[in-house]
C-alpha cells in the first residue's frame, strides 16, 4: 500500500466529513476522551498550521509532555472556522509532515482512528476502506506503535482475528470482530469492545485504562 497516497485520500475524506456536520454535532464528545468532535478537527489540521518550533515550545511549557502540548494546541486551533481547517486538510492533503517516533504509519493510523472517534458517537457510517484497516492492524502490534498508540503489554497473550477479512495476529485468548472495531479497541477505545467477541475481550477491557 502507498501510505502517502492513502494518507492524502483520508485527509480529504476527513475534510468532507467535518464539513458535513452541524454545530451540535461538532460539539459532541468524541471517543478521544479529551476532545469534542470540533477539537479532533483542530488536531487533524494542526500539522499544517503549527510549526515544529511552536510545538516544541508548548511542550516545554507543558512540562515536557508532547501529548498535553498537542491537546492544548488542538483546542486553540478548534476555535478557527471549520471551513478554514478543512481547507487546510485539502490544501495540504499530499504534504508529508514529520511524525517523530511513529512515522508515516502513525499519521495514517491517526486519521483512520480519529474519523471513527467522531463518526461513532454521532451514529454516522463514515469510514475508511477495509484495506486501510488491514494496514492499521498490521502496524498496531509493532514496537513503533507502542511509542504512543498501543502501550507495551496491551496485546500480550491475545490472538486477534478479523471477521470481515482474512487477517489474524498473535496467540492466546481470542479477540475477534470487524476490522474497524478491533483496531479502535486496540487503540484504547472502550466503546468498540461491544462489537468484539471471544474469551480475550475481558482481558483486553482490563487493559484499557
Amino acid at each position: 500500500m502507498d501510505v502517502a497516497a492513502r494518507t492524502a485520500v483520508n485527509r480529504r475524506l476527513l475534510a468532507d466529513f467535518f464539513d458535513s456536520l452541524d454545530e451540535s454535532q461538532l460539539e459532541t464528545q468524541s471517543l478521544c476522551s479529551a476532545w469534542t468532535v470540533r477539537a479532533v478537527l483542530g488536531h487533524s489540521a494542526m500539522p499544517f498550521s503549527v510549526g515544529i518550533g511552536r510545538l516544541l515550545w508548548r511542550t516545554l511549557l507543558a512540562g515536557g509532555s508532547i501529548d498535553r502540548a498537542a491537546a492544548a494546541i488542538a483546542e486553540e486551533q478548534a476555535r478557527r472556522p471549520v471551513a478554514e481547517l478543512t481547507g487546510l486538510l485539502r490544501t495540504y492533503a499530499e504534504k508529508r509532515v514529520p511524525a517523530p517516533g511513529v512515522g508515516p504509519m502513525g499519521q495514517f493510523t491517526d486519521h483512520c482512528i480519529h474519523l471513527r472517534d467522531c463518526a461513532r458517537p454521532l451514529g454516522l457510517d463514515a469510514d475508511v476502506p477495509l484495506e486501510d484497516w488491514r494496514a492499521v492492524l498490521d502496524w498496531l502490534p509493532t514496537k513503533q506503535a507502542s511509542l504512543g498508540v498501543v502501550p507495551a503489554g496491551r496485546l500480550d497473550g491475545l490472538a486477534l482475528r478479523t471477521t470481515d477479512q482474512d487477517w489474524s495476529w498473535g496467540a492466546g485468548a481470542e479477540v475477534a470482530g470487524p476490522s474497524e472495531a478491533l483496531a479502535m479497541a486496540l487503540a484504547g477505545r472502550r466503546a468498540a469492545l461491544a462489537d468484539l467477541d471471544g474469551p480475550g475481550v475481558a482481558r483486553l477491557r482490563e487493559r484499557l485504562v
